[in-house]
């Protein structure tokens, strides 16, 4: 048996490099081969030459030879040294969990849990189950601050989620989209916890606009329970964008307004009626009732396979505009209601263009 060759862990050198000694080949006891198990080489008889199909197989003599590969020895290599950095990358990761050494920022966020659990999480329901299509990513600018603004929709909040993983896996800087969230979601347990460390923060001003002028992405659906808890009846029409704050606070942090539109969330959890009585008892804005909940139990909560889009349109700068323009009523409604016309346009266009529900 071959003497085997022990790879550590932390060998960060191609498997198949140069470094390597060549796997030694057996041949069998035929006339052309040596006791090494080398082949011998062709040569022409004196006064002759050798013939065409020789010559091309033929080794030129100035060149130095490379040694061969074993094609077994090389598989294997590649093949475990890609679990061995996937475990060792595991258990570090787990170590760093136990110890506490990693880090979150001032608003609770850990980028290394998001990225490594979170996101590859929620990644599966995104590119398998509903299929997210993303159009003009190149909008959302590769460095400093943005605002995105987009509709609201689906009972449940998937499509903060959604488009969360849209941002980071289309954008060629991979940016982070922290989402401005409603009271409701820091109130519940577990949840609690899981949003802050996917950089969720209170929807408030203050905290939006701290984050805009660290250059980071902030997300905002400004219809909040209105948008989620419509009747299906409504869907794809947006409902008021409140009094405007988030242009207010885009006008004090001087960052582009990116409207955006998704399409396909408003059916994942077709909403026929309204529970008052039970949702006032739960403290729920709401309590959805919907053609498989609750009348299917915990499977009624499974929402449909539908095929999402979602458009991120033009930005809308507003570095041009004074420091007071942040306290003027009437741009403040102008520019809230450019933004609410633009993503219910593109609503409008993408609902025409689809041509499934669900394909």
């Amino acid at each position: 048996m071959a003497d085997a060759k022990v790879i550590p862990f932390d060998d960060d050198r191609s498997r198949s490099g140069g470094g390597s000694r060549p796997a030694r080949r057996r041949t069998g006891g035929g006339s052309g081969g040596r006791g090494d198990g080398s082949t011998a080489p062709v040569s022409a008889l004196p006064g002759g030459r050798l013939p065409d199909d020789l010559l091309e197989g033929a080794a030129d003599p100035q060149e130095p030879q490379r040694p061969q590969e074993s094609p077994v020895s090389s598989v294997g290599e590649d093949g475990g040294g890609g679990w061995d950095r996937r475990i060792a990358g595991g258990l570090a990761f787990l170590r760093r969990r136990v110890t506490g050494d990693y880090e979150v920022d001032e608003f609770g966020y850990d980028k290394e849990l998001t990225d490594q659990v979170l996101m590859s999480a929620l990644r599966p329901l995104a590119d398998k189950y509903f299929r997210v299509e993303v159009k003009g990513i190149e909008n959302i600018p590769s460095e400093g601050g943005a605002l995105v603004v987009a509709n609201h929709s689906g009972t449940l909040p998937l499509d903060g989620l959604m488009l969360q993983v849209a941002v980071h896996d289309n954008h060629p800087a991979e940016r982070h989209l922290r989402l401005l969230a409603a009271d409701l979601v820091f109130q519940l347990p577990v949840v609690n916890e899981l949003a802050r460390k996917a950089g969720h923060t209170l929807a408030c001003a203050e905290d939006a606009q701290r984050l805009l002028e660290l250059g980071e992405i902030v997300g905002v659906m400004p219809e909040g329970f209105k948008g989620i808890g419509k009747p299906f009846g409504d869907r794809y029409k947006l409902q008021r964008f409140g009094r405007g704050g988030f242009v207010s606070t885009a006008l004090r942090a001087g960052t582009p307004i990116v409207p955006c539109s998704i399409v396909g969330a408003e059916e994942i959890y077709p909403m026929i009626g309204n529970a008052k009585t039970l949702a006032r008892l739960l403290g729920f804005p709401y309590f959805p009732i919907t053609p498989t909940f609750p009348w299917l139990g915990p499977l009624g909560a499974v929402p449909l396979p539908t095929k999402w889009t979602i458009q991120f349109g033009e930005p809308i700068p507003t570095d041009g505009y004074p420091p007071e323009a942040a306290e003027d009523p009437m741009l403040m409604f102008n520019l809230t209601d450019q933004v609410r016309e633009q993503i219910q346009h593109t609503l409008y266009k993408l609902l025409v263009q689809r041509r499934s529900v669900f394909f």
